[in-house]
């Protein structure tokens, strides 16, 4: 039972009632298998230092959140800045909407595919030397964007760009679980969140400005160049091996594969993260194309729009990881707190997605930025959900898995809203099919997600171990 801010026994019992009704009893049995040796239902794991809720971090992983906030706006601004620049791009190269469909999403080939090769990556040698190599590559790859003239290079950068920016959430995963609290996680992960979602709107607003006065050429290669200074304050600040929570090898070994593969929780985490994804894709690659070419606004315009949308998002991102954060140290349980969030904003934001057709200019910029609103909302507890399951010692693992499931809406909502959009002239139905998605994200988040608790990884043999993790564990 929670209480706190809710004031009396009868709203703690509604809350109770509340995850009763809502949340399945386990999360660890297998679809096949009832009796799966894998069980993410018992108590909650602890390391052998755990750091009290309220105790305040240390200014030195304050200033790491700040850098991976930082770096994830830089992440997100870079993958998006093509989306702003297809229109000019577009007539340019003379490039039909199905190729430009496929050009947006050549991205997400690699970047999905080496989600596993990262996440088992970060696991296994120093996490902040494998992100700073990542960050150098998707940054060089992003100044040679501007000086490149066929639609073959084009794509061809595009993939690198994708394999180094697939080492960064399984990075943050693994940086976030192993240095910060689980009452601190919300706060940690909004804040990655918050970047995310404010570099497509940053890109929007002065990235579209931009690219309007100076070209989109000359926009790539200076925020390429400039983004690489990134990494002499993180080279000097990234955690220290001191700061780490303490974990204790004998008490659990990393997953495999097949153990990963039975559990409910992990399918969950991917088709919501799969589902949140396409509609964050759909907006990154396709809203300012259609803000532009359905609803008639200028260059100009459209920035500022997609702008103060995502400067909204992000602000709400903040919030609502700081409240669920909150509320944790209240009194409810994780379940309670980053289940609502993250899936009653997934929900919250479909809508507004889809009613954005329904009305004129001025309504649809009022959902569309309210759509972006609880994309920041929901994304702030995401992986907060999957570093609390998987734990320090597989959340790196966990998290490239799922990126892996959950990019694959980076194939293809660009391609599919490209080939609605040849086959039909208009939005009306690429919206519809973002809001059914973003649905059933929720559904799966409330429903197919077990209780948010560590999972208890199944026993191996010390002898066959190395370093506390098994050999068995590292086929993940």
């Amino acid at each position: 039972m929670f209480a706190g801010p809710f004031g009396d026994s009868s709203s703690a019992l509604l809350g109770v009632r509340f995850c009763e009704i809502l949340l399945p009893p386990r999360t660890a049995k297998s679809f096949a298998n009832p009796h799966s040796p894998i069980d993410d239902t018992p108590e909650l794991l602890m390391p052998t230092v755990m750091a009290s809720p309220r105790a305040s971090l240390p200014v030195s992983l304050w200033i790491v959140v700040v850098l991976m906030g930082f770096s994830a706006f830089l992440n997100y601004l870079d993958r998006g800045n093509l989306s702003i620049a297809a229109p000019m791009l577009k007539e340019e190269l003379h490039i039909s909407p199905v190729r430009l469909g496929f050009l947006l999403s050549a991205f997400f080939w690699t970047y999905g595919s080496f989600q596993l090769f990262s996440g088992w990556l970060v696991d296994r040698l120093n996490v902040n030397l494998v992100f700073a190599a990542g960050f150098f590559l998707w940054s060089a790859a992003t100044a040679a964007t501007g000086v490149v003239h066929t639609f073959a290079a084009l794509f061809l950068l595009r993939f690198i760009l994708g394999i180094g920016e697939s080492v960064a959430f399984p990075s943050y995963a693994k940086i976030i679980s192993l240095n910060y609290p689980p009452a601190r996680r919300g706060i940690a992960n909004s804040a990655v969140a918050a970047g995310l979602v404010l570099g497509p709107g940053f890109g929007m607003l002065f990235g579209g400005l931009l690219m309007a006065r100076f070209g989109w050429r000359s926009f790539f290669v200076l925020l390429g160049l400039l983004s690489l200074l990134w990494l002499l304050p993180w080279l000097t600040f990234m955690p220290k091996k001191h700061h780490a929570i303490a974990l204790d090898h004998d008490s659990a070994a990393a997953p495999n594969l097949l153990e990963f593969l039975a559990m409910r929780s992990a399918w969950g985490t991917c088709l919501s993260l799969f589902c949140s994804n396409y509609l964050n894709y759909f907006l990154i690659t396709w809203l300012p194309f259609y803000l532009v070419r359905e609803r008639n606004f200028s260059l100009d315009t459209m920035a500022k729009i997609g702008g103060l949308a995502y400067l909204l998002g992000a602000c709400f991102s903040l919030l609502a990881g700081w409240l669920s954060d909150r509320w944790i140290v209240w009194g409810a349980t994780a379940t309670l707190a980053r289940k609502t969030v993250s899936g009653g904003g997934l929900a919250a934001a479909g809508l507004f997605v889809g009613l954005a057709v329904a009305g004129g200019p001025r309504f649809s910029v009022a959902a569309l930025t309210l759509g972006v609103v609880f994309f920041g909302v929901t994304a702030s507890n995401t992986w907060a959900i999957t570093q609390t399951l998987a734990g320090p010692k597989a959340a790196g693992r966990w998290t490239g898995f799922q990126c892996f499931a959950g990019n694959l809406s980076g194939i293809v909502a660009p391609a599919a809203t490209g080939y609605v959009l040849e086959r039909t002239g208009h939005f009306f139905w690429a919206f519809m099919i973002v809001t059914a998605v973003a649905w059933l994200g929720a559904v799966a988040t409330f429903f197919l997600i077990g209780p948010i608790k560590q999972v208890t990884w199944r026993q191996k043999s010390l002898s066959s171990s190395y370093g506390g993790v098994s050999n068995v564990g590292a086929g993940l």
